[in-house]
């Protein structure tokens, strides 16, 4: 998903002191001032995979989308002509990865959709919310209700002791399974959780009201199993787990099939098309696309960071998106594109990082695999 610095300046989150008391360096990003880390990046990602980490995610847009008299069907149907993925089709409490689309086809956000029972709900990137809801109020019709609810924190609890350390709160929320949610109520504040996340790890996402959020974050941490960890493991999680970055590795010049993204396009839209860009997706789909996102996986210890040139022999084929040491392998890994012909599991390649060319082979991502609870 996605996040860029911002050139205004920043806005502070609700738990922003609570950072601070906590030992945070606070940075520049997305718009707010936000936790790059605690104790430092390894630790943190360490620890996150361990046991839990509770993230503050509440620079992401947390939107709703209602139809005239509350309809949840028309919003959805609505909401189709702009994403590729089905949408009406999500029961209550179900979720869906999709893609808002450029009338082109390119990515302009990536995002995660949610039928509430009561609105079609929508959890977008921090860098590109104000975006997004300009382009989903010039796109939607008059009738759908577009929602901003800025009053709500978002926080995210992440790793495989997550379920039991949220289970000592909120018990029934240990009940949902990957890409499901429900509301839920904690001493009388309400709460949205959905069993998603974006660490390849199992973990939740919590929607608290943001005068409640400092509350609610003192008591995941009072759990010995909880840490809070900022947006540097965060990244080194997310791009172990093969999870692309919006503003990074996904962008409005980049469709998803070139993004390799197309598990987000429903087979059942892929024909019968409704949405923005489906001829040049279909034609992707059909044609091939000239190149395709990568992961690599380089040898020694030097990462290669985004912008880095890719070669096989003396020509350029691609380049880097993010980049990274991989605290959980020990070597460095990255994400890029390249064209089509070098995109094959275990090309040799290189990459250029100072000036050297460095071996790298294409790679299957995730490079860590996913640990989403589906289901005993």
């Amino acid at each position: 998903m996605s996040e860029e610095e911002t050139e205004t300046a920043p806005e502070k989150l609700a738990l922003d002191a609570w950072h601070r008391a906590h030992g945070a360096r606070m940075v520049p990003f997305a718009g707010y001032e936000m936790p790059i880390q605690y104790e430092g990046i390894v630790a943190e990602h360490d620890w996150t995979r361990a046991h839990a980490g509770l993230f503050d995610v509440s620079h992401m847009g947390q939107l709703t989308l209602e139809g005239p008299d509350g309809d949840i069907a028309a919003a959805a149907e609505a909401l189709e002509a702009l994403v590729p993925g089905l949408v009406s089709s999500l029961k209550p409490g179900r979720m869906r990865y999709t893609l808002l689309l450029a009338e082109d086809g390119g990515i302009l956000d990536d995002l995660m959709v949610t039928n509430t029972g009561q609105h079609v709900a929508l959890v977008v990137n921090g860098a590109c919310k104000w975006d997004d809801i300009a382009f989903l109020r010039e796109h939607l019709p008059d009738d759908i209700t577009l929602t901003h609810h800025e009053d709500q924190a978002l926080l995210a609890l992440q790793g495989p002791e997550a379920v039991d350390a949220l289970g000592e709160l909120v018990p029934a929320a240990a009940e949902l399974v990957f890409m499901t949610a429900g509301f839920y109520d904690w001493n009388g504040v309400p709460l949205w959780i959905s069993r998603a996340g974006y660490t390849g790890e199992d973990g939740f996402e919590i929607s608290v009201p943001a005068d409640h959020a400092e509350k609610l974050a003192a008591a995941l941490v009072e759990d010995k199993r909880v840490k809070p960890i900022g947006l540097g493991a965060r990244d080194s999680l997310r791009l172990e787990a093969g999870l692309p970055l919006y503003g990074h590795d996904l962008t409005a010049e980049i469709d998803p099939v070139t993004a390799e993204l197309t598990f987000a396009l429903s087979k059942k839209r892929r024909e019968a098309g409704g949405y923005h860009g489906h001829a040049r997706i279909s034609g992707a789909l059909s044609d091939g696309a000239a190149q395709k996102r990568i992961g690599l996986v380089l040898d020694g210890r030097l990462p290669a960071r985004e912008g880095s040139e890719i070669f096989a022999g003396d020509t350029q084929v691609g380049t880097v998106t993010s980049g990274g040491f991989s605290p959980t392998l020990g070597h460095p890994i990255a994400m890029g594109y390249v064209d089509a012909a070098h995109a094959e599991i275990d090309a040799a390649l290189e990459v250029q990082v100072r000036n050297k060319r460095l071996p790298a082979r294409v790679a299957k991502m995730p490079f860590v695999q996913h640990r989403y609870f589906r289901g005993s």
